[in-house]
């Protein structure tokens, strides 16, 4: 598979590594040749500096031979104009586009269906809306995905120390847990991602991935003792693009909610935008003012400014403060690692969205979503069961699936199946496959076609 990625920023440079570590042959194209040369001296890829919307550089670039364009830099209009120039020069290419402004909402289906063709429009803005309301609905979770259209969970929780699960084994959980046990897909643990097997124990400080159906979402967080919320109050701090949208979206399920923004011109379009969020000039990071607003009674605060540094440090300070949690929006992938350690569990990313969004669409075989796990440590892949591939017909444990790779749900006719051993995957049935990162490409294969061997 050939794919184009266009704009070397973090998502790029992301998009980029994972596909050339994946063995897909991937050219990036970026005006800026710092960016360029970030790749070229880290990822096994060919670099092109220049525009991607220039017909020269696309055929430098061998589009016409291209299976997959990806543009994705910091300017919408370029992203659309290089899938309008692709289109014109290789109609067969898939093309996909990050758009973010929300003046496109109302023309993503017609990029889709009208000509010059763009296949897919990505707004990783509304991914992130719709993250941080899951986050809010279960403060206890790290990570929260949600894949068969919303009715099956995925969850990472931390495991306490005062758990009655730290040091049990894996086997030993249906005596404890009975039938109402989730599925654990992975443990989380120093770094390192274990696809647990019976004779594993749960430790306390592992960030433990489960998968569960949306209605017993509140009994699977019970066992981990990580309540869901009961929400009532919402602090925005930046009334963003982001922040503008979430507020529309509280909004809409009637919670009170209040941005705080600095700019006073903002704040001006956002009182004329809402229709019942409390809009205040200020800045978000002056303690006397969050306690004059209440801080302690706010069940949730987010932190969505356009600077991560004040994000975190508004977030661990409304929690000082007495707030009962805070979500904290970041951009740069290398603070991933540090926010547990400094006291931020709950932390949303555009830029992951915007990967996982994309990584939906250029997986092989009948893919519908796909979520990152602990950054780029695995993913969980849900796609269609196809009657030419390897996985239907059979008991899953007759099955080779790849080392770290394991079935997490089955649906099959709109029901529900947490796997065992013993279940068989029909055709069109939808199958949930959590992976570490280095069994996906096998995975990916045996999503596609009838495999021997690996």
């Amino acid at each position: 598979m050939k794919i184009i990625i266009i704009g070397a920023g973090e998502v790029g440079f992301h998009i980029a590594s994972r596909l050339a570590f994946e063995n897909k042959d991937v050219v990036v194209i970026d005006k800026n040749a710092a960016a360029v040369k970030r790749i070229s001296d880290t990822i096994d890829a060919k670099v092109i500096v220049g525009s991607g919307s220039s017909p020269v550089i696309l055929e430098e670039a061998g589009i016409k031979e291209t299976e997959i364009l990806l543009a994705v830099t910091d300017s919408d209009e370029d992203n659309l104009v290089a899938c309008l120039i692709a289109d014109i020069m290789s109609p067969a290419t898939r093309k996909l586009a990050r758009v973010r402004n929300a003046d496109y909402d109302q023309y993503h289906e017609i990029f889709k269906d009208k000509a010059p063709h763009i296949d897919t429009i990505i707004n990783p803005e509304i991914e992130v809306v719709k993250t941080i309301y899951s986050l809010m609905k279960a403060p206890g979770a790290v990570d929260v995905g949600e894949l068969a259209d919303g009715r099956v969970k995925f969850i990472g929780v931390k495991l306490d120390s005062d758990s009655r699960l730290s040091g049990v084994r894996m086997s030993h959980l249906p005596e404890l847990l009975g039938d109402s046990r989730p599925l654990i897909a992975g443990l989380l643990r120093e770094d390192e991602l274990i696809v647990p097997r019976g004779n594993d124990r749960m430790q306390a400080g592992d960030l433990v991935y489960f998968i569960c159906e949306r209605k017993k979402l509140s009994d699977s967080l019970e066992i981990f003792e990580k309540p869901q919320a009961n929400l009532k109050r919402v602090l925005i701090i930046g009334g963003g693009r982001i922040g503008l949208r979430l507020a529309e979206f509280l909004e809409e399920k009637s919670i009170y909610t209040k941005i705080i923004e600095i700019n006073q011109e903002r704040c001006h379009e956002l009182s004329e935008l809402m229709n019942k969020t409390v809009i205040l000039n200020g800045d978000g990071s002056d303690q006397g003012l969050l306690i004059e607003e209440n801080i302690k009674d706010m069940d949730v605060v987010v932190t969505l400014t356009g600077d991560e540094e004040i994000n975190i440090l508004v977030s661990l300070l409304s929690k000082s403060l007495g707030a009962k949690n805070a979500i904290t929006k970041i951009n740069k992938f290398s603070y991933f690692p540090v926010m547990s350690a400094i006291g931020i569990d709950q932390v949303v990313s555009p830029r992951l969205s915007a990967i996982d969004t994309i990584l939906q669409h250029i997986r092989r075989g009948k893919v519908l979503s796909a979520i990152s796990v602990s950054g780029e440590l695995a993913e969980v892949i849900e796609a269609e069961a196809l009657e030419t591939s390897d996985i239907v017909g059979k008991p899953l444990k007759k099955i080779s699936f790849p080392k770290g790779a394991l079935v997490i749900a089955i649906i099959h006719e709109e029901v529900i199946i947490i796997p065992t051993g013993d279940d068989v995957i029909e055709p069109n049935d939808r199958v949930i496959i959590f992976a570490i990162r280095e069994a996906v490409p096998k995975i990916e294969k045996m999503l596609t076609v009838k495999l021997e061997f690996f």
